[in-house]
């Protein structure tokens, strides 16, 4: 995957206004936040494709990255942000199951918790409703950069210990100043698209 050209092709609410062209897609979740998207243009190696916001809550709606006029990139609101109204919240859910339910040609779940924290219940409970949906996740935990070297193998042991992963899903450390995991997150949207 070269990213020559990354767009926002489309801006969706509902699924008469998802892409028609059936490319692969893939998802990307997390809590608000947790670097979603310093996280994708990281991944297309660009500045702002995707805006970063000092203010949780910026995405209220399902953006997908058309790269390379291969795949997808699929970015939704984020989750468990409070000042974010509980009926907002509903429908944000709402609007990411109705998205899993009707997307056949989506091949894999980015799951994106914080390094620096133990996952949060909703985090747990995300991970749960995709593999309810029987979807192959990786959890990418963001901000691994943040942690002193001293104190990764302790992270490492709370965050496995705390998701119980399922057989065939992985967990990926990443970092958008090192671009540590960038590489493995990419052959995993390669591997997908093949299978």
């Amino acid at each position: 995957m070269k990213f020559d050209q990354v767009e926002l092709s489309n801006v969706a609410v509902r699924v008469s206004q998802y892409p028609t062209d059936e490319k692969p897609e893939f998802l990307i979740l997390g809590r608000s936040n947790v670097g979603k998207s310093s996280f994708i243009n990281c991944l297309v190696n660009r500045k702002n494709i995707a805006r970063t916001s000092s203010k949780p809550g910026k995405t209220q709606t399902l953006n997908f990255y058309n790269i390379d006029s291969i795949c997808y990139l699929v970015d939704v609101p984020g989750y468990g942000y409070a000042a974010v109204s509980n009926k907002k919240q509903e429908k944000f859910g709402l609007m990411i199951e109705e998205y899993i339910m009707n997307r056949p040609n989506l091949k894999h779940v980015f799951l994106l918790v914080d390094y620096r924290h133990k996952p949060s219940e909703n985090d747990l409970l995300m991970y749960d409703f995709l593999k309810y949906y029987n979807l192959s996740v990786t959890v990418v935990c963001t901000k691994y950069d943040k942690v002193k070297k001293s104190a990764k193998t302790k992270q490492d042991k709370l965050i496995s210990s705390t998701i119980d992963i399922a057989m065939g899903d992985d967990i990926v450390n990443f970092s958008k100043i090192t671009k540590q995991g960038r590489d493995r997150v990419i052959e995993i949207m390669v591997n997908k698209m093949m299978s």
